[in-house]
């Protein structure tokens, strides 16, 4: 009984292999592997699809960064002699350049190539540097203009003046590796720098009078007429429809640039204190940095560009405009001053 037992097992196990092997036999080749490579070809453009998702608006947002911190000081000690706005201009671009990484001119294959205000924000604010660094090779830096300006200077200035949006590599330029807008404003920072060390060793000239420091101001309110300017362009032919693409690139252009006169109007305020004092121009000057201040600080989470008159949809451009003008307007009364 035991050997039949073990001969019908034997036997059922084999016709079960039978049955297999003719079902394998007749299934096709395309009735199953096909749709498995359809289906792994599905979750693997699935996966690549989160993974890139995940890759730039998870790694754009941990490193969006539009940082308009009033309270900013560099981390520098000022020696005697030093200039406080030459320090603070140093101070800035170390912090976008290094600290938060200058993202104008990010490649595609980075996360913050994706981000539009952080480096609206960032050329905004060089571009007041700029200015600034050509008042001090054109006035500030200088015993008259007639003398030779101070070598260090020009270098920074005409640094600072360099495209912010210039990669390791453009072919628009040049087919072999050019210079960076952040290798270029790091040697900005250095000649600045070498320029206070100079300074304080009594070997180069920052020259604390009031007509350098209406001549200064005098351009700064230039420079926000021109952006004035361009506000009220867009303003007066684009507005109306509340998601124009253009518009946040124009409202954080403006607010790096009031952010970057802010913080160098405040140090300067710190270089030119006996000036100040003389024409009796503490609270003008208080009242002019607080705008700047305003405008640098509003943080809208949208961008809306309403109409000027618009009761549901906001013109953040005319709210921006309206104390960029009221920061000029002291200016202007701040030299008017001067002039007396």
């Amino acid at each position: 009984m035991g050997i039949g037992q073990n001969i019908r097992r034997v036997g059922l196990k084999a016709k079960n292999v039978g049955t297999w092997l003719t079902s394998a036999v007749k299934r096709e080749p395309s009735d199953k592997g096909p749709r498995n490579l359809k289906k792994i070809s599905i979750r693997g453009a699935g996966g690549a699809a989160a993974f890139l998702a995940l890759y730039y608006f998870g790694g754009a947002l941990l490193m969006a960064e539009v940082d308009a911190d009033i309270n900013f000081k560099p981390d520098l000690t000022l020696k005697q002699g030093e200039s406080a706005a030459v320090a603070m201009a140093v101070g800035l671009i170390g912090r976008e350049v290094d600290r938060h990484g200058w993202a104008a001119n990010d490649p595609f294959f980075k996360p913050t190539a994706i981000l539009d205000n952080m480096p609206n924000f960032q050329q905004g604010m060089v571009a007041a540097l700029a200015r600034f660094g050509f008042e001090l090779t054109d006035q500030l830096g200088r015993t008259r203009g007639s003398s030779q300006a101070d070598s260090d200077l020009q270098d920074a200035s005409g640094l600072l003046q360099y495209t912010g949006d210039r990669w390791l590599w453009d072919p628009s330029v040049s087919l072999l590796p050019t210079a960076t807008s952040e290798q270029q404003y790091r040697k900005a920072a250095r000649a600045l720098q070498s320029y206070n060390d100079r300074l304080a060793s009594g070997t180069a000239v920052f020259e604390r009078r009031s007509d350098n420091l209406l001549a200064t101001l005098d351009r700064i309110a230039l420079d926000l007429g021109s952006s004035s300017a361009v506000i009220d362009a867009h303003v007066s032919d684009k507005s109306g429809f509340a998601f124009h693409r253009n518009t946040d690139d124009i409202y954080y252009t403006v607010k790096g640039q009031m952010y970057g006169y802010h913080m160098i109007l405040r140090a300067l305020g710190e270089d030119f204190a006996g000036i100040i004092a003389d024409r009796d121009l503490q609270k003008p000057w208080t009242q002019m940095l607080r705008s700047f201040e305003i405008t640098a600080s509003q943080e809208p989470g949208i961008i809306l560009n309403g109409d000027p008159d618009s009761q549901a949809v906001p013109c953040h451009l005319c709210g921006q405009g309206f104390y960029l003008l009221r920061a000029r307007t002291q200016l202007r009364e701040i030299t008017n001053i001067l002039l007396k």
